[in-house]
């Protein structure tokens, strides 16, 4: 049986299952690259981990996208002041990014969300921009054969670009609730998304208090939510408040951030 995890995120602290907490990164709210609580961020959101354990984080209020590395030297990637530029490294400018992921060959997906583009980062650090005529896209995931999913939030639509830059509908069409087949589904808000090894794609529906799931044919199904709520259960017996990000494992089992309280202190943990 898959298995959907809350994470609650709260003012200065993060549970999960009540493991440990640590930080790795950042300390007050500011801009300062520099190693662990030495380093400071502005409202980051996205986060994805490459293959080598290197962190990449859209850091959206700074307009830049930052690298941590496994011993927590923090370094700009790519970004400068708000803008829109393709380029290398701080040549290149975005305009509150949002989500992030990474490909097997670690490149860096980027969901623009003001300039409503979806960029690429290259490893050694060269921004491009593969699509745009997006309207505030959040959440960005990439699968295994690098086809790249976004939640195309404002539009309520699930777009899919493909590795050679084709752009198609996914599922979704007006602003709603309705599982279906491709445009003849409904989303609400689709904020954060995700995809399994197996192709299917998650998608929290932020106004619609639930999560779905796309098949790689465009099947949409709600897997999980109702009303607005916290109650914890199967299926529709479940209730999320504000969910956002969501994460699959290996396993198949989701991890959701039900968006409780804003979290100032602009740092990263992890436990192990």
């Amino acid at each position: 049986m898959r298995k959907i995890i809350l994470v609650f995120i709260t003012l200065f602290a993060v549970t999960l299952n009540a493991q440990c907490v640590s930080t790795i990164a950042g300390s007050t709210q500011g801009f300062a690259d520099g190693t662990g609580t030495s380093a400071m961020f502005y409202n980051p959101f996205g986060v994805a981990v490459d293959a080598s354990g290197n962190v990449y984080v859209a850091d959206t209020y700074n307009h830049k996208i930052r690298k941590i590395t496994s011993s927590g030297l923090v370094s700009t990637f790519a970004g400068s002041t708000a803008g829109f530029a393709d380029g290398t490294g701080t040549a290149a400018q975005f305009y509150a990014p949002w989500g992030v992921a990474v490909d097997v060959s670690g490149n860096v997906y980027v969901a623009d969300a003001v300039n409503g583009a979806i960029r690429k980062i290259s490893p050694s650090g060269l921004v491009s921009t593969i699509a745009g005529g997006f309207s505030g896209p959040h959440g960005i995931a990439v699968d295994t054969s690098g086809n790249v999913y976004v939640a195309d939030t404002n539009n309520n639509i699930i777009k899919k670009i493909t590795p050679s830059g084709v752009v198609s509908t996914l599922a979704g069409s007006t602003v709603g609730y309705l599982d279906g087949i491709g445009t003849s589904a409904k989303f609400n808000m689709p904020y954060g998304i995700a995809v399994d090894k197996s192709g299917n794609v998650y998608v929290t529906d932020q106004k619609n208090y639930k999560i779905r799931k796309i098949t790689p044919s465009g099947v949409v199904s709600t897997l999980a939510g109702s009303t607005a709520g916290g109650a914890n259960g199967t299926g529709t017996a479940a209730q999320f408040v504000d969910i956002m990000g969501v994460a699959v494992d290996s396993s198949g089992d989701l991890y959701v951030g039900d968006f409780f309280k804003i979290s100032d202190n602009n740092s990263f943990w992890y436990c192990h």
